[in-house]
C-alpha cells in the first residue's frame, strides 16, 4: 500500500468517525448514544417538568403556547399530531378543538413523558380522542397524508437529525396540512442575549437542583438551546423538506420562535 494511499484511507476514516459525531448541550457524542442521553434527561425531569416550565418561564410559556394554539387554525373533525407533547398542554386543548368527530395523538419518543402526560389529561376528563404514541420524530409510524395539523413544542431541539424529523413530519402531513413548530431560538437583540445567557447558565441549573433536584439536566437543557439553528436556518431546513409559504414568530424578543409551514 502507497504512503498516498495510507493517508487517503486515513483521511476517509477521520471523516466518517466525524459524520457519527452530534452535540448533546456542548458535548460532542456519538449519534448513537443520543437519544439514550436525551432520555435520561427526561427520565429525570419528568415529575417536575410542568412546575420547572413555569418557574422557569415565569408562567410565559403558557403564552407562547396560547399562541401556537391560536396560529394552528385546528376545528372540529381535524386529525391532529402534537410530537414531544410531553405533558399535554396542547394536546388538551386540542382535544376540545376538534371534538368527538375529531383525534389528537400525543407522541413522545420518551416513556416517562408519556405516561405523566397521560396521567394528567385523564384527570381532566380528557379520554374519548386522545390516542397515545411513543414514537420517535425521525421516523413516524403512521402512514402518509394522516394528519391535518403537526405541533411541536419544546421537541426538536433534542431531535439528532432534525431535518430527517422535518421530511418524517412532511410525510405524515395531508396535503393542505400545516406544521408548527415552537422552539427557543436566537434572541433579536444583543443585550437580551447576554441577560438570557446569564439566567440560562447561573440561575436555571441551580433553580433544577432546588426543585428537581437535578442541575445537570437543566445545565443540558441551556445547552441544547444554544446548539440549536437560529430563525432563519430552521425555515431554511422546512424549504428543504417540501414545505411552503414558510415563515417565523419571534415571541418573547426571539428567545422563542414559532415556525409555520404548509403542505400543499
Amino acid at each position: 500500500m502507497s504512503d498516498t494511499q495510507s493517508r487517503d484511507d486515513a483521511s476517509q476514516n477521520m471523516d466518517e468517525s466525524v459524520t457519527e459525531q452530534t452535540h448533546f448541550g456542548f458535548k460532542q457524542v456519538d449519534k448513537s448514544q443520543k437519544a439514550s442521553l436525551v432520555a435520561n434527561v427526561f427520565d429525570s425531569v419528568a415529575a417536575k417538568y410542568d412546575v420547572m416550565n413555569d418557574l422557569m418561564s415565569f408562567g410565559v410559556h403558557r403564552l407562547w403556547k396560547r399562541y401556537t394554539i391560536d396560529c394552528a387554525g385546528v376545528r372540529a373533525g381535524h386529525r391532529v399530531l402534537d410530537i414531544a407533547g410531553g405533558t399535554g398542554d396542547l394536546t388538551a386543548k386540542f382535544s376540545r378543538l376538534v371534538g368527538p368527530t375529531g383525534s389528537v395523538t400525543l407522541a413522545d419518543i420518551n416513556l416517562s413523558m408519556l405516561k405523566v402526560g397521560r396521567d394528567k389529561l385523564r384527570d381532566q376528563g380528557l379520554v374519548s380522542n386522545i390516542d397515545y404514541v411513543q414514537a420517535d420524530a425521525e421516523a413516524l409510524p403512521f402512514p402518509d397524508n394522516s394528519f391535518d395539523v403537526v405541533t411541536m413544542a419544546f421537541g426538536l431541539r433534542n431531535v439528532t437529525e432534525k431535518q430527517n424529523a422535518l421530511n418524517s413530519i412532511y410525510r405524515v402531513l395531508k396535503p393542505g396540512g400545516r406544521l408548527l413548530v415552537l422552539e427557543f431560538s436566537k434572541p433579536a437583540s444583543e443585550h437580551l442575549s447576554k441577560i438570557y445567557d446569564m439566567y440560562s447558565f447561573h440561575i436555571l441549573p441551580r433553580m433544577g437542583q432546588m426543585v428537581a433536584s437535578d442541575a445537570e439536566s437543566y445545565r443540558y437543557l441551556a445547552e441544547s438551546i444554544r446548539m440549536h439553528p437560529d430563525q432563519e436556518t430552521l425555515k431554511g431546513m422546512f424549504e428543504q423538506a417540501g414545505f411552503e409559504q414558510c415563515d417565523y414568530s419571534n415571541l418573547t424578543g426571539g428567545i422563542v420562535a414559532l415556525h409555520r409551514g404548509y403542505k400543499f
